[in-house]
């Protein structure tokens, strides 16, 4: 997608370490191959293996899973490799971790809730004594060193990168639960009295840094999972590939082969039922395709020799032979895959909120601990300083920047999951937040209004002129020019049996027509100001031209040695599905404007038929893009539709350039969303999706802001004056835990998003 102007982001700020890292990998990219000696034999060529990223910072990139070194999070493959979930090495180790910890801490939360008891009970007075305290601690340290080591290393590597995460508040949290603790035990004299309670002893908090460590390892697991969930829909989209197709040898014969072994000009067979192998063209026979898995589009499309099918679409009843046209990585579904991983790897413009806050959110995390302990050791109740202890690492412990940083990521992830699945594909995060904000929606007429299939409708020649030989001369000098109205009138020449010949001096004037020499005489074919421009007079004709133009035809006159001598009409039919996608664009609120290089009489005419505000006709390609200025000049959001290269600098220069998915591939390039089908109705899907997506974003922010904003005064102590209440480091352990799996669950409800 263009960038809206003024509005370029500085790159994200790194540690030095995770700079240092990115440089190298930048340069050893950019750095020439090392040139071969004469005798040695070629470098065998690069092994393609999975790259790894983080959600949150798609910037790191590393060739094994690992944790990010910015935020500590795991690191998650860039592109599913295939239709079935990937063993994931951190869910596997942390899982292990988990039940570990979960089967030592059980017994060490029972003899620590039995001290709780009035001293007459049973093992009461044993788990208060030293012994009781020497058996927490053998039974904490395991868990904690063990199970929770990783909290350590990554909260570690957050210091030595100078980017503080949350696993700098965990791992602070549980070692000075764990330190105090074990300090406690061994040297409990040289505590004073206020951190020793009513009985002289002093308070060992071991089944606290036990069970934080196993609910924040419940925490990464329950994540984990649901992470995993996000990229659901890629997979499914790799599952639609078949394994197999079944090839037609040149005997007649016929075998099935791996996909992989399918190359272009292939003959294929598709049987009944059957997926379609690769992306190609319907050589022999007739069928009906279900291509919903890829457009959304429930009503199956009729195929014949000549149309073009594309792969993991479903056949029908019928049988087709296929040439095979685009293979592998070229499909359009791997493009497909390719441009929803990197789109879920992007960053809205609403991530530097998130970003602002987190850079500032674990100092300030810290600072209230600090201050928590100061005051509840001057003015708390005894034992005043264990009190202090305890609320400081509530405070820490609950304080949780991984919720406010996967606000953002994780809705991105799934809506760009889901709209493929529906036909709309979004290059980047910034496209899914500008498309709810258009409300101006400029579309071309040839090949996003219509067809983009045009048919010669009407000859019509001065008096004594040959309809025939106008045709032929037009036809004839058309076959230099790629535009789809010059083949519709070559397709209309040669449907009429008449024999082409050669031009010369061929030169195509863009905006305006052609021109050149047939058989010796000067030709020009192109639109009026052609005409006007060439000195002929259109005379009678111009009002005959007027005519054709209001039934919808676009009228090209032909010029034979300077005059006018005939007209050529050629039409191009409106989608049938045009009507239904510019109503639900005005139910959306967005004025819909055609903008084309038609003249205007033609495209009112289109436009009547389709119910479109405004026309702009006459545009050459270069204009385009003034137009779009020029309503983004009168303070409108524009979005662009487009489907050729002229369109290109127009889809460039709107806030959202939308490009059918029928069209070129400069076009998809310049544009922030593709319909993959080049249906209309996508662009409504867009919207919906979009306005789906940013309040998805903005109740994950409200849940990550408002959780941090309450959880941490309460940690803090603020309720105990008024009700007596203190939150326990357990407690805040599960809350915070609790509050990444919101965000993270709220995201995967844009899986069933209604747009």
């Amino acid at each position: 997608m263009a960038e809206v102007k003024g509005s370029a982001k500085p790159p994200d700020p790194m540690p030095a370490g995770v700079a240092a890292e990115s440089n190298a990998r930048q340069q050893a990219r950019e750095s020439p191959p090392e040139a071969c000696l004469p005798c040695a034999p070629p470098p065998a060529p690069p092994k393609t293996q999975t790259e790894y990223t983080c959600p949150m910072h798609p910037q790191i990139v590393r060739p094994q899973p690992g944790a990010c070194p910015i935020c500590g999070m795991a690191l998650e493959p860039r592109v599913a490799a295939g239709a079935e979930p990937e063993e994931n090495p951190e869910l596997r180790d942390m899982s292990r971790r988990f039940w570990v910890a979960l089967a030592i801490t059980v017994p060490l939360l029972a003899v620590s809730m039995v001290g709780y008891l009035p001293p007459d009970v049973l093992w009461s007075g044993w788990a208060n004594s030293r012994a009781g305290a020497w058996y927490q601690l053998i039974l904490a340290t395991p868990v904690v060193l063990w199970s929770g080591w990783p909290f350590f290393v990554r909260g570690w590597r957050s210091l030595v990168n100078r980017s503080l995460n949350m696993f700098t508040l965990i791992g602070l949290g549980i070692a000075v639960s764990y330190g105090y603790s074990v300090v406690a035990t061994i040297v409990p004299n040289i505590f004073p009295g206020s951190f020793r309670g009513a009985g002289g002893a002093v308070e060992v908090y071991f089944e606290a840094a036990a069970v934080i460590t196993v609910l924040v390892l419940l925490g990464q697991v329950l994540e984990l999972r649901a992470r995993s969930q996000t990229g659901a829909a890629i997979r499914a989209l790799l599952g639609l590939a078949p394994k197999t197709a079944r090839m037609v040898l040149p005997d007649g014969s016929e075998r099935d082969v791996p996909l992989g072994e399918v190359k272009p000009g292939d003959r294929l067979r598709v049987r009944p039922g059957e997926k379609i192998p690769v992306d190609g063209v319907v050589t022999e026979g007739g069928s009906s395709v279900d291509e919903s898995m890829i457009t959304g589009e429930p009503l199956p499309v009729e195929k014949h020799a000549g149309d073009a099918v594309t792969g993991a679409t479903v056949n029908g009843a019928g049988a087709l032979i296929m040439e095979a046209r685009r293979v592998g990585s070229e499909t359009l579904l791997a493009q497909i895959v390719r441009m929803v991983s990197e789109a879920q790897r992007s960053r809205a413009p609403i991530q530097k909120l998130a970003d602002a806050v987190a850079g500032y959110f674990v100092p300030i995390v810290v600072a209230i601990s600090v201050l928590t302990f100061i005051v509840w050791a001057l003015i708390g109740p005894p034992p005043v300083l264990a009190h202090a202890l305890v609320n400081a690492v509530a405070v820490l412990i609950i304080a949780c920047p991984c919720a406010l940083g996967l606000a953002t990521p994780m809705s991105v992830m799934v809506a760009t999951g889901r709209g493929a699945t529906q036909g709309v594909l979004f290059k980047n995060a910034e496209a899914i937040e500008f498309m709810r904000k258009v409300d101006t929606l400029l579309v071309d007429k040839t090949g996003t209004l219509t067809e983009g299939k045009p048919k010669l409708t009407t000859v019509a020649v001065l008096p004594g002129e040959d309809k025939v030989r106008i045709l032929r001369v037009a036809a004839t000098l058309e076959k230099g020019s790629e535009h789809p109205l010059a083949a519709a009138i070559v397709a209309g020449a040669r449907e009429r049996g008449i024999g082409l010949g050669a031009a010369a001096e061929f030169t195509a004037l863009p905006g305006r027509g052609v021109r050149g020499q047939v058989d010796g005489v000067e030709v020009a074919l192109g639109n009026q100001t052609l005409a006007a421009e060439l000195g002929a007079d259109a005379g009678a004709m111009a009002e005959q031209a007027e005519a054709m133009r209001r039934d919808g035809q676009t009228v090209m006159f032909t010029l034979i040695g300077g005059r006018v001598a005939g007209l050529l009409g050629v039409a191009d039919p409106i989608k049938e599905t045009s009507r239904e996608a510019i109503e639900g664009l005005h139910r959306e609120g967005i004025r819909v404007v055609m903008v084309t290089g038609d003249s205007r009489t033609t495209a009112q005419a289109v436009a009547a038929q389709l119910g479109i505000d405004e026309v702009a006709a006459q545009v050459l390609p270069d204009q385009k893009a003034a137009v779009v200025k020029r309503f983004q000049g009168e303070g409108r959001f524009v979005a662009m539709a487009g489907d050729g290269i002229n369109d290109a600098p127009a889809l460039a220069q709107a806030q959202v350039g939308i490009a059918m998915g029928t069209g070129t591939d400069v076009a998809m390039e310049s544009a922030g969303v593709t319909l993959v089908k080049g249906d209309l109705r996508g662009i409504v899907r867009a919207r919906r999706l979009s306005h789906a997506t940013m309040k998805n974003i903005r109740q994950n922010l409200f849940f990550a802001f408002v959780y941090n904003s309450v959880g941490v005064p309460i940690a803090a102590g603020v309720l105990y004056p008024v009700f007596g209440l203190l939150l326990s480091p357990v407690i805040a352990a599960a809350a915070m835990s609790f509050s990444s799996l919101s965000v993270v669950g709220n995201a995967l409800r844009l899986r069933s998003a209604k747009i």
